[in-house]
């Protein structure tokens, strides 16, 4: 897991909790839905991030 990523909708940083799972700065929560994707659990909305990748992309 990387350590920190950058969502450019909401111009914040969030970190990984999970596999899946991120909080950012503002205490939002964050469903990873792809390397360079996630869901705003609070709104639904999709936000452009700057990566997030799993552990198996480490391998």
């Amino acid at each position: 897991m990387s350590k920190h990523f950058f969502d450019y909708d909401n111009g914040d940083f969030a970190h990984p909790i999970s596999h899946n799972m991120a909080i950012d700065y503002d205490g939002d929560f964050l469903m990873r839905i792809g390397d360079h994707m996630a869901m705003d659990m609070d709104s639904g909305e999709l936000h452009m991030i700057s990566g997030w990748t799993s552990d198996e992309d480490d391998d």
